[in-house]
């Protein structure tokens, strides 16, 4: 299979490990999920396996193949993301997750004659769902949150996209499980989603595995916002590189007089960061206090205790010299 282009890839995370993928509704192993992950992290073992049309065959086949393939990672999407949350004792990712699926599918016309999305071992094109299914399918979705348990909400991300037409379950996830994420993308997943809004996750979830210490930047944020509150150039590029090396929290002023700033900046950083921001944004007045490697900033700061970069000076006039400094730096 030709490679994608606009998949990028990363030999040194999940090395060695297994990812296990679980399908959405008329989905398959086939699914194009899994060529990303397989090429994003070619030093991974990626299992997928096509899930009964029954709900409860599908998730006791899912259990099945957990004991014995003992995952270090578990990713579902849609369907697959409310069968993943039941798959306790492993780390997981629930992508858009059903968790109310008998609902979406009387809701968005998905009863009666069906076609599968993609290519199935067993050559069947096409399925049928009726009112008994439906009923199966809301049965199982109701054993969710059963065994919820305080390392469990350690162990499980929940990744929405703000465009998602057809499944809105954040605030349902959100009563059992704290690590909510947003990304920018719609219900299926797509190379831009895929590799700014799960990769990201997947990152903090090996470091975790690992125990890896990364360096921390920290980022102003003046450094990331014009005087008419746009990205300034190559921001976002410079982030995602960042991200790569090192834990990025971004920096802003701790409002004195002004709370509604609070909420603006956290928009703000929602919509143009997005999911690298995630848990990631920093109010303070005291930079001396914060403990990291670099900051980058539009003032001198002789405070911090680190490599302090002045974004707008003579040597970092643009965040393109910023990414050449920290390449070379990175080799």
């Amino acid at each position: 299979m030709a490679e994608n282009p606009y998949i990028k890839q990363f030999p040194d995370l999940m090395s060695g490990k297994k990812i296990m993928y679980v399908h959405g509704f008329g989905s398959s192993a086939q699914s194009g999920t899994v060529s990303r992950i397989r090429q994003t992290f070619p030093q991974t073992e990626v299992v997928a396996y096509d899930l009964p049309l029954h709900p409860a065959e599908a998730i006791a086949l899912l259990r099945e193949k957990c004991q014995e393939e003992q995952p270090d990672l578990i990713i579902g999407t849609s369907m697959g993301g409310m069968y993943a949350e039941m798959l306790y004792g492993f780390d997981r990712i629930l992508i858009n997750p059903a968790f109310r699926i008998a609902d979406t599918m009387q809701k968005h016309g998905l009863t009666g004659k069906q076609q599968f999305f993609s290519p199935r071992q067993d050559g069947i094109q096409e399925f049928y769902v009726d009112k008994s299914l439906v009923k199966e399918y809301r049965e199982v979705s109701e054993q969710c949150f059963s065994n919820v348990t305080d390392e469990e909400r350690k162990r499980v991300f929940g990744l929405f996209g703000d465009k998602d037409p057809l499944v809105h379950t954040r605030d349902l996830f959100q009563e059992h499980y704290p690590q909510v994420v947003c990304f920018h993308g719609e219900h299926r997943m797509d190379d831009h989603s895929f590799m700014h809004g799960v990769v990201p996750v997947i990152r903090w979830i090996d470091d975790r595995q690992e125990k890896r210490e990364r360096e921390v930047a920290y980022v102003a944020f003046d450094t990331l916002t014009d005087s008419y509150g746009k990205p300034t150039s190559s921001m976002r590029k410079a982030i995602e590189l960042l991200i790569e090396r090192y834990q990025v929290f971004i920096v802003a002023p701790a409002p004195t007089a002004n709370p509604s700033y609070i909420n603006k900046v956290e928009q703000w950083v929602e919509q143009y960061v997005s999911t690298p921001a995630y848990n990631r944004l920093v109010f303070t007045n005291r930079t001396d206090l914060l403990y990291g490697d670099y900051l980058i900033t539009p003032e001198p700061d002789r405070s911090f205790m680190g490599t302090c970069i002045e974004y707008g000076s003579d040597e970092f006039k643009t965040w393109e010299d910023i990414m050449v400094f920290f390449e070379r730096l990175c080799g």
